[in-house]
């Protein structure tokens, strides 16, 4: 049976729980302490049991160079999610070209994805992301600049957004 590796890793803004599929990709990534947590908001044909690692190569330095200043090293990081909308996908894919330190509406978001009306797919491609960070959602702000909503707490996306202006 084939076994997602986890791990935990220690940031300002919390711990940050890691999920990789066998080939290194990953899968899950959320501000929580609790690996197995993220278990659910993969798509079912991802989920397989977990298996602790104290380290994730390259996956661990790249967060490890991103806590340390160089915001960019996460954008090389593979990620993996399944979705039954090309929009979705599609959306993922884009959000992980939204440059650090400049954050866009939900509004541009949509924009940048080809489907301007598209608002609140927009949103939602957020909401259903599983890869904080590594797709980052924490980059899409309300139209007026207020914070919106974040899966783990406005705190978290506030540090991170504070985190990548420096």
């Amino acid at each position: 049976m084939s076994m997602n590796d986890s791990t935990v890793i220690d940031t300002p803004a919390g711990p940050l729980s890691i999920m990789v599929g066998p080939a290194g990709a990953v899968r899950a990534a959320g501000f929580t302490g609790d690996p197995e947590s993220l278990l659910p908001l993969v798509h079912p044909t991802m989920r397989a049991p977990l298996r602790h690692r104290a380290d994730l190569g390259p996956v661990s330095t790249a967060v490890a160079a991103y806590l340390a200043g160089e915001l960019t090293a996460i954008d090389a990081v593979p990620v993996e999610q399944h979705t039954r909308g090309a929009f979705m996908a599609h959306a993922w894919q884009v959000l992980r070209e939204v440059k650090p330190g400049d954050p866009v509406t939900y509004t541009a978001y949509a924009g940048l994805a080809g489907r301007p009306a598209a608002v609140r797919a927009a949103a939602a491609a957020c909401a259903r992301n599983a890869a904080a960070l590594f797709v980052p959602c924490h980059r899409v702000l309300r139209t007026d600049g207020t914070l919106g909503g974040y899966r783990w707490g406005l705190d978290v996306k506030e540090w991170l957004l504070g985190h990548e202006r420096r």
